[in-house]
């Protein structure tokens, strides 16, 4: 009986050793599988979708952005990401949020007023003005009167005004190129002291102006085919190329990008100066999508992590990675201005601090 309790008692022995260390090889092996990476939960053997609303207009440079972090995060930070990318009018990235409820992990806005007036405080705490841009008008070689066009700029609203001329603008309800679009517009009645306005948009649409305010109904209607609208300004880029859409407002980025013809326009009426952020003040417009007014002021596009972001650590790595010297270069390759620094509002994560200017 002795002989046999003590065979028992070195078998529990031996059993007891065999498990401790089969539960230290598993747990090395996890490790070694990066299974256990900066989210404490996901694996390198599966994929995490960032989701992504952006405006149109940061289509090309976040695409780029987007791939070179997919690399970067999984050979620094042992994850695998992929994306899920939507482009849309900047008002309705935002929509997507607050209207209908979408998880989103990152928002890019093209007006950074969208943030503070419509995620914050609900959505997110913080938000970074990120770049620059300006309004310009593009066209191909195709366009009605394109070489005029190009020898004589200044007689662009001339140009678009002439039977048969037609141009485009995306829909000021969904997106700021297209409220910016019509407030260049009205601009341009104080800086060439004619009535542009009303004979560009007014009576081609039902978008109308009392002095210099601005109203953009909710449903906006055309009263001619002159006038071409699309939800966002890229939505009119196949339209100019392909002949059947002879102008449009947009970007100088997105012009550029696409290796569009176009024309510049003075800094009083382009929205790129920040000297004249005051002259440009004295247009506005109210947008009947939401009931917001906003004031004519310089481009610049605003980003944000949201506060229930499914991946929220892993959106905010690449929030670092866009704000750091490889976003910069990427949006320069792309023709876009980047703010340097980049200026940070709100309760600013930790790890983004060293790489903005604090506007608060």
């Amino acid at each position: 009986m002795f002989k046999s309790l003590f065979l028992f008692s070195n078998s529990v022995v031996l059993v007891g050793w065999r498990g401790i260390i089969l539960t230290m090889v598993l747990a090395f092996s996890l490790i070694a599988a990066g299974c256990i990476n900066s989210n404490g939960s996901d694996s390198t053997d599966k994929e995490i979708t960032l989701v992504v609303f952006h405006a149109g207009s940061l289509s090309v440079p976040f695409q780029q952005l987007e791939k070179e972090f997919s690399a970067y995060a999984e050979k620094n930070l042992g994850v695998k990401v992929k994306f899920q990318d939507e482009p849309s009018g900047s008002i309705n990235a935002v929509r997507k949020v607050t209207d209908l409820g979408r998880d989103a992990d990152v928002v890019g806005v093209a007006d950074y007023t969208l943030i503070p007036q419509m995620l914050i405080p609900n959505y997110t705490d913080f938000y970074v003005l990120f770049a620059t841009n300006e309004i310009v008008i593009a066209f191909t070689d195709r366009s009605k009167y394109a070489d005029e066009m190009k020898t004589h700029p200044e007689r662009w609203y001339e140009i678009l005004a002439r039977d048969g001329v037609t141009f485009g603008f995306s829909d000021p309800n969904q997106d700021p190129c297209g409220y910016r679009s019509v407030m260049v517009m009205k601009l341009a009645d104080l800086y060439y002291g004619k009535p542009i306005f009303e004979t560009l948009v007014e009576k081609n649409t039902n978008i109308y102006a009392n002095g210099m305010h601005i109203y953009a109904p909710k449903e906006i209607e055309l009263k001619t085919h002159k006038v071409v609208i699309r939800p966002k300004e890229t939505d009119l880029i196949g339209l100019v190329e392909s002949g059947s859409l002879d102008y449009f407002f947009i970007y100088k980025s997105v012009a550029e990008q696409h290796n569009l013809s176009y024309i510049t326009l003075p800094d009083g009426i382009n929205l790129k100066d920040f000297n004249k952020a005051a002259y440009y003040g004295q247009v506005e417009i109210t947008l009947g999508s939401t009931g917001k007014t906003v004031k004519a002021k310089p481009i610049v596009y605003s980003v944000t992590v949201l506060k229930n972001a499914p991946h929220r650590d892993l959106a905010i790595e690449f929030l670092k990675f866009l704000l750091g010297e490889r976003g910069r270069e990427v949006f320069k390759e792309n023709h876009q201005s980047f703010l340097d620094p980049p200026i940070a509002f709100g309760n600013v994560p930790a790890e983004i601090k060293d790489l903005v200017k604090s506007g608060d």
